[in-house]
């Protein structure tokens, strides 16, 4: 490759065409890189610079490179030759022609620029000379920078062996010696085999003239040519051959082979990838498997301890509010005893008027319905708050490990429980609304006091309005009932009472229609006991109801309306202890089962909140099963990618690399 050894002309006769500048005075100097265009005229553009120069010739082109005096020895020109004059061309086919490696040091350089990326080097001796030294130490730089490069070595010139043909073989094997030496042991690019099919001896100047010869229609041989001219032209028509089939091996291994161990790179990269994915998916699936286990499990224990503590709460609460309403009709029943206490404690104006008595009815109702509550209340209240409370913390000590640890912290101000005041709405006012008070003076022993005493209010009711008719009456049958009494009786006791009073009623009856046997009854007396015991009972009896009638003041008549009102007031009050009982009770059946409803509203929530948990985690886990489905697609893709490049490789790549 040292100048003037014919690299150009190697190329010209390979190109069918005397394209670049060739012979005495046209030395090379800077890398010329021909390629086809498609247009049908020829131009030239050098580094760094866009303008396209127009040559028509070989002549105009040396003469353009030799006039520009920037193109040095490291520039690159590109000479563009039409491919419809050179059929090599048309495939693509670059061949840069380089200047000889003694007219520069800058070998390492020119490598790095413009060999890097060649498939095929040819080096073109002259086989006039042996192998120079500069030729040796580029190769040598370009075989460490590439792995066994492809290297032809073109022993050119060598039509000039032809005027010595006795000494032809020797000099020939003495190339083919050196040429041997340096390709194997010296580079150890190819085996002693191969290397024999990669140097040739050759006349690149006769190729060049008879093939022109044959594009203008003249024989090949024409011509002054020197012996042995054909066997030179089959051995250039063989390097020719070798060289295609090497450029076309070397030109798929070096488009594709990059390609295809970056691709099986990137091939290893996606499975490990896929496969990271992969067995990181099914890790969180199974974990999320796990925890929907769990949530679902956590939810179940949650619905069954709720069934069952429902059961248990009701029943707690039933147990409560019968234990309320005892404690309220036991307390109730004490007071109503106590009545009396109450009535006499109560302190007011009192005068018989019908006005002072109603607002004394007023507020007597009023302090028995304030003591009797204040009374049921002290009794009562602290008792059924305690039970109550009990019975609350039970009831959230059981529900709290149902909710998770941040409401049970925070549950204290969620269902406070705080202090129950029982409503003791007795309503003596309306109960007591249709007390009629009887305030009137009655001697105690006078006729109307006595039949009460004997025979009871109702049933002396009923013989004084019967004293009142005029007309005589027959006796009642024994069987008949009262109208509306007090106190149901017993049958025989019924009975009784009734014959009695037909008997008075009878006996009154006679009496009042004649006074005769008033007359008869004295005289009776008179003559028994004497006029002196008559006239001493007289007295007495006329001085007792003179006292009576002196002490029936006011305050009589108060204490009188009292007991009225305490008697009264007892009979309607026990009629509603049960009512007043079994209200309270209904309180307290409220108040805890709002504190269980509120409890419950908290469970709901946690309830809910599982629930969509197990949602979640299900659409997770359906997610997660998509993306390791799709992982170990796009991973047996990669591998049927793999496949497809292993055998590209062994069809394309490595049998070009055992054919070369």
């Amino acid at each position: 490759m040292k100048t003037s050894s014919g690299k150009s002309s190697v190329i010209n006769a390979m190109l069918w065409d005397k394209v670049l500048p060739s012979g005495i005075g046209h030395t090379t100097n800077c890398f010329l890189s021909v390629e086809g265009t498609d247009g049908d005229k020829a131009y030239l553009m050098t580094e760094g610079s866009d303008e396209k120069k127009s040559v028509k010739t070989v002549n105009q082109l040396a003469h353009a490179l030799h006039m520009d005096k920037d193109l040095k020895a490291g520039c690159l020109v590109h000479v563009f030759w039409p491919k419809a004059k050179c059929a090599l061309l048309r495939d693509d086919l670059v061949l840069v022609d380089s200047p000889g490696t003694d007219v520069t040091t800058e070998l390492d350089t020119w490598i790095d620029k413009f060999c890097l990326d060649a498939d095929v080097f040819v080096l073109v001796a002259n086989s006039e000379s042996t192998l120079m030294n500069t030729e040796k130490q580029f190769f040598h730089k370009v075989n460490e920078r590439l792995s066994k490069p492809n290297i032809f070595i073109l022993n050119n010139r060598w039509d000039a062996s032809a005027s010595e043909p006795e000494y032809m073989e020797d000099v020939r094997r003495q190339h083919m010696e050196r040429c041997l030496h340096f390709l194997v042991e010296e580079l150890r690019v190819v085996d002693p085999f191969e290397a024999r099919n990669r140097i040739f001896f050759v006349s690149a100047k006769e190729v060049l003239s008879a093939r022109k010869h044959k594009a203008q229609g003249m024989p090949e041989g024409g011509g002054a040519l020197a012996e042995g001219f054909q066997a030179r032209l089959q051995e250039f028509q063989n390097f020719e051959q070798i060289f295609e089939e090497c450029i076309s091996q070397s030109a798929v291994k070096t488009k594709f082979e990059q390609h295809t161990i970056r691709a099986k790179q990137i091939l290893e990269t996606v499975k490990n990838i896929m496969d990271s994915i992969n067995v990181a998916a099914a890790e969180k699936r199974v974990y999320s498997i796990e925890e929907r286990e769990d949530q679902i499990d956590r939810l179940d224990f949650i619905r069954n301890q709720m069934n069952l503590l429902t059961l248990d709460v009701k029943k707690k609460i039933r147990e409560v509010t019968e234990e309320v309403a005892n404690k309220v009709s036991c307390a109730m029943t004490d007071e109503i005893c106590r009545l009396s206490v109450l009535v006499d404690e109560f302190c007011s104006e009192f005068h018989p008027t019908p006005s002072v008595l109603k607002v004394y009815k007023n507020e007597l109702n009023k302090h028995i319905e304030d003591g009797m509550g204040r009374n049921l209340a002290d009794r009562c209240t602290n008792e059924v708050n305690a039970s109550m409370l009990q019975s609350q913390q039970e009831i959230i000590e059981n529900l709290k490990p149902l909710l998770p640890a941040g409401i049970q912290n925070k549950l204290h101000t969620l269902v406070p429980c705080k202090k129950f005041d029982l409503s003791y709405d007795l309503n003596c006012h309306k109960l007591c609304s249709d007390f009629q008070e009887d305030i009137v003076f009655r001697f105690s022993l006078g006729w109307s006091s006595l039949v009460h005493r004997f025979l009871g209010p109702t049933n002396a009711q009923r013989v004084l309005l019967g004293l009142s008719e005029p007309i005589f009456q027959l006796p009642r049958s024994l069987a008949s009932t009262p109208t509306a009494p007090s106190n149901p009786a017993t049958p025989d006791n019924a009975s009784q009472e009734e014959l009695m009073v037909t008997l008075i009623t009878t006996l009154a009856s006679l009496t009042s229609r004649t006074s005769m046997g008033i007359i008869v009854v004295g005289g009776v007396v008179w003559k028994t006991v004497g006029w002196k015991l008559i006239s001493v009972s007289l007295s007495m009896y006329g001085a007792l109801y003179l006292y009576e009638r002196l002490t029936w003041t006011t305050r009589a008549k108060e204490r009188a309306f009292k007991q009225q009102f305490v008697n009264y007031a007892t009979e309607k009050l026990q009629m509603i202890v049960s009512f007043t009982s079994a209200n309270c009770s209904h309180q307290v059946q409220q108040e805890m089962a709002t504190t269980f409803a509120r409890l419950c509203q908290q469970v709901d929530i946690t309830q809910k909140h599982l629930e969509e948990e197990i949602a979640r985690l299900s659409k997770e886990i359906d997610q997660l099963e998509k993306i390791q489905n799709n992982s170990k697609l796009l991973r047996n893709k990669a591998v049927q990618l793999e496949n497809q490049l292993e055998n590209f490789t062994k069809r394309f790549l490595h049998s070009s690399s055992e054919e070369s």
